[in-house]
């Protein structure tokens, strides 16, 4: 990439570019922008964002458009919001959150609106979820989360709910379902390890695996849990050959997750992981070419995985294809 960054995002477009967004380099928030073209494997920086942010969220809307929401300006939450227009390469402000949050979740539902919740407040809101309208650029609140937490992962499952999982805070072993067309938060089990800067994959058979990440107090963990959305219970499988937090995971075309990089408590990594669901065993694959954590893996329309940045300061611009 032309900048070095890590807690970025990293959004695949309609056309089958990668938008990547500001991130942080050297303890500087960035508001740099850069497009990845997979026919050249070429990089181009397309405008600045308006406000410079890390730990941000970036969401597909379903007119083709990149809504970011939020983040940190490297010092305080931020309540801003940003259009990008692939066909212009143009950003444009859009309706500001009712509370500035980092380390969020934001997750596009099957009506196009887009549900923000959890994260890093000043204050108040952490577990106050809102509504984006695509539509009015208005954002309204929707509901409260049963806990307070930070960090955690959101999924879409295969209903239209949503499964919130861990984070940072007081009950960082619990789960979260939000219902969609009740707008109602419910309280989904306990998971046999708490967790927060871990991952969380839907299966082709609507389960959802959970991944590793950093367990109550330190260390990271190499466990992995289910959750059934048909009976609502967690189901413990398959050990990571690594404990690892802070990484990546991706469905691939056969169904397997490609887990890459991540942090194990003192260096990061180079190793990757494949999760069979058939068997719920985990086999190596091939390392990365350099060590990474808080980067992304993007599935490109071809089937590969493309991997950006890190908080490795010294390969940080470094991308690679798997």
């Amino acid at each position: 990439m032309n900048y070095a960054r890590g807690g970025h995002t990293a959004t695949v477009l309609t056309n089958g570019s990668v938008l990547v967004v500001g991130g942080q380099y050297s303890s500087v928030a960035l508001n740099s922008v850069e497009l990845y073209n997979p026919s050249t494997g070429s990089w181009n920086t397309p405008s600045n964002l308006s406000q410079a942010r890390v730990y941000h969220t970036a969401s597909l809307l379903n007119n083709g458009n990149v809504l970011v929401v939020g983040g940190s300006d490297g010092a305080n939450p931020l309540n801003s919001a940003e259009l990008y227009d692939p066909s212009t390469g143009i950003w444009t402000n859009t309706g500001s959150l009712n509370y500035g949050r980092y380390f969020h979740t934001a997750t596009v539902l099957t009506d196009g609106k887009v549900l923000v919740c959890a994260g890093v407040t000043i204050g108040m809101g952490s577990d106050i979820a809102e509504l984006y309208d695509p539509i009015t650029g208005i954002w309204n609140t929707s509901g409260s989360l049963q806990y307070s937490r930070n960090n955690p992962t959101a999924t879409l499952l295969m209903d239209g709910n949503v499964l919130i999982v861990g984070g940072y805070g007081s009950f960082m072993n619990t789960a979260e379902l939000y219902n969609y067309s009740t707008g109602t938060w419910t309280l989904m089990g306990y998971l046999t390890d708490g967790r927060s800067s871990h991952t969380a994959s839907l299966l082709t058979n609507g389960s959802v695996l959970i991944t590793g990440g950093t367990p109550p107090g330190s260390g990271v963990l190499n466990s992995s849990e289910l959750y059934d959305p048909s009976t609502g219970n967690w189901i413990i499988t398959g050990n990571l050959n690594e404990g690892r937090s802070q990484h990546t995971a991706s469905v691939l075309s056969d169904g397997t997750i490609l887990v890459t990089g991540g942090y194990n408590g003192s260096t990061s990594l180079d190793t990757v992981e494949l999760y069979d669901p058939l068997t719920g065993l985990w086999t190596t694959a091939s390392r990365l070419n350099d060590a990474r954590f808080q980067h992304t893996a993007s599935i490109l329309n071809n089937g590969r995985v493309l991997v950006t940045g890190s908080f490795s300061s010294s390969i940080s611009n470094h991308a690679e294809l798997y």
